[in-house]
């Protein structure tokens, strides 16, 4: 019994790692059968929004090339943003034996978490290129 109410507990808390997948996860975990199958569609999805951020990154330090300085500090930001990424997905899963606490829903639930991290960082790289790219941002 108190290992299914931590298994309820554990649902309720991930729900919000759950709420910016794409639409490409949706379209493959609504063909899943299996755990594994989920477990799978968000490991593609995590592929995905790391593509993503590679690409604009990588645009973002060709913008940023005549400015050695800035491109030292975007890089020493994103190390730093993905050691914070590492460390905020642990700090939600805290468990040393993640398997024996969160069951076999902890692998999907780690990956929509970090795709979803991974899409905010492609969302303030972007900004961050509108910058270097002399674009003005606009108030929302």
């Amino acid at each position: 019994m108190r290992r299914l109410g931590g298994a309820i507990a554990f649902l309720v808390v991930s729900i919000p790692a759950l709420a910016q997948d794409s639409a490409q996860y949706r379209a493959c975990n609504d063909k899943a059968k299996t755990q594994g199958e989920m477990n799978a569609c968000a490991s593609e999805d995590v592929g995905r929004a790391e593509a993503e951020l590679n690409s604009v990154y990588r645009k973002l330090l060709v913008r940023a090339a005549s400015q050695p300085e800035a491109v030292a500090k975007i890089k020493a930001s994103e190390s730093a943003w993905i050691t914070y990424r590492d460390a905020y997905i642990e700090a939600s899963y805290p468990a040393k034996d993640k398997q024996t606490e969160y069951g076999s829903v902890y692998p999907m639930v780690a990956d929509l978490l970090k795709a979803k991290l991974t899409r905010q960082q492609v969302v303030a790289l972007e900004a961050m290129l509108k910058k270097y790219s002399g674009i003005k941002e606009t108030a929302n």
